[in-house]
């Protein structure tokens, strides 16, 4: 990318400085997240029968989920716990990572990168939050319902715990597009008029996500697409905005565009 303005940082670290300060970045993340942990774990059978309650208030009278290993109702919780506790610490994460990388950023990139920092991370968890509150309710009705006249539906637990993870990060990183979208515009990948005209590439290619990505009923594939449809969407009019209030981004746009790779 063209870049015509100076870095916010007058001062060059050595390449040594970056190492160290990249290494106390990673210590802060590890030991915020143990605490996060640590503070969890009492609670960790509490989260884990939050976590379970789409998929137990689906099953059938009389049924209830299983373990089928010795020491699974003990270390699944905790799993979660520990998955959990990286969730609710994302903000501080990206923080960090911002923190490592902001000085050497340009004054445009900063401007138009701290705000997309943000919105990925609000995207994200309402991504998780639309799969935890509509996406599994729906689901889990719609498999338990199915099942074979005769057939007990137990689910072991941390067979459940690996298909919901699988679930939260699919429809957490589908919400993403929106950003991505408006990173690949500005860093001069693509144009605007380019992603318009391969619209009907990208709805295929949202059904054929959420076909890879979803348990294999037509409801999850249309729950995962029709989101990732309507927030390229969403890109794309945030890209337009964006182009259009900081006339210097579509500049070095353009020139990116102009010098090639």
């Amino acid at each position: 990318m063209a870049l015509t303005n100076k870095p916010t940082s007058q001062h060059e670290q050595p390449f040594v400085g970056h190492l160290v300060e990249l290494r106390d970045r990673l210590l802060r993340i590890v030991g915020c997240v143990l605490i996060l942990f640590l503070l969890l774990s009492p609670f960790a059978n509490s989260l884990y029968a939050t976590l379970a309650k789409p998929l137990i208030s689906s099953l059938p009278h009389g049924s209830t989920m299983i373990a089928t290993q010795v020491a699974a109702p003990f270390l699944t919780p905790f799993k979660f716990t520990f998955m959990f506790a990286v969730f609710v610490a994302i903000p501080f994460i990206l923080y960090q990572l911002w923190a490592f990388i902001a000085p050497g950023l340009y004054v445009t990139e900063r401007r138009i990168a701290l705000p997309l920092l943000v919105s990925s991370t609000v995207l994200f968890y309402v991504g998780v939050s639309f799969a935890y509150f509509v996406v599994f309710p729906l689901v889990f009705g719609f498999l338990m319902n199915t099942a074979p006249t005769g057939v007990a539906v137990m689910t072991d637990i941390s067979a459940y715990l690996d298909f919901v993870l699988t679930l939260f990060f699919a429809f957490g990183a589908a919400f993403e597009v929106p950003v991505a979208t408006v990173l690949l515009i500005w860093s001069g990948v693509t144009t605007v008029e380019s992603l318009v005209a391969k619209r009907s590439y990208i709805i295929v290619g949202a059904f054929v996500i959420g076909m890879i990505f979803t348990p294999p009923d037509v409801l999850s594939q249309i729950l995962l697409a029709v989101p990732i449809c309507l927030l390229f969407e969403v890109g794309l009019l945030a890209a337009k905005w964006l182009l259009k209030t900081n006339p210097a981004v579509e500049a070095e746009v353009v020139d990116d565009q102009r010098n090639g790779p």
